[in-house]
């Protein structure tokens, strides 16, 4: 190989190597918010389900006092 060819290919390599690298930065940051969005989801069902089960429960003693009446 010439010398020339040889340059522009250790070039190419560093420039894959730096986009290698970018990739696995972005994908880090990608998995950590994915997990922060996991995080908050499950929250919400948690705030969801008990917010249900509050007016599941008004529902039951407003149909009691119905009855009683």
């Amino acid at each position: 190989m010439n010398e020339q060819l040889l340059s522009t290919l250790e070039a190419r390599i560093d420039e894959l190597v730096a986009r290698c690298e970018e990739l696995y930065t972005e994908n880090q940051q990608l998995k950590s918010r994915q997990a922060d969005w996991q995080d908050e989801s499950a929250k919400l069902r948690e705030k969801t389900d008990l917010a249900r089960s509050r007016v599941d429960h008004m529902i039951s003693r407003l149909k009691t006092l119905e009855q009683e009446s």
